[in-house]
């Protein structure tokens, strides 16, 4: 004999969701967290921490315009690309003014 499962249905053991299902659900939707965390002393605001956290999968994110880390040169190769050929032309753009003559 088994023992029930303490979770709700769709959850529990016979409702027929499994992680994946749950995980895929999540990511499609999306799931939203913020919060705010501020310290005071004597009415002094000392500390202030905004915490925003956004799941959902790449392709929702994108549809909702949030696309940060296609401009991140640690995390995209087009973006750390781009960035190093703009520093390529501003180190010969200064290359080329010292070697002008005066």
């Amino acid at each position: 004999m088994s023992m029930p499962s303490r979770l709700p249905e769709p959850y529990g053991n016979n409702g027929g969701a499994n992680l994946a299902d749950i995980l895929e659900r999540v990511l499609d939707k999306g799931v939203v967290i913020a919060g705010d965390i501020r310290i005071n002393l004597l009415d002094i605001e000392l500390l202030t921490v905004k915490l925003r956290l956004v799941v959902v999968s790449v392709d929702k994110a994108k549809e909702m315009g949030i696309d940060w880390w296609e401009d991140d040169p640690a995390l995209s190769t087009r973006a750390r690309r781009d960035e190093l050929a703009r520093e390529n032309a501003e180190l010969r753009a200064r290359l080329q003014a010292l070697e002008e003559p005066s």
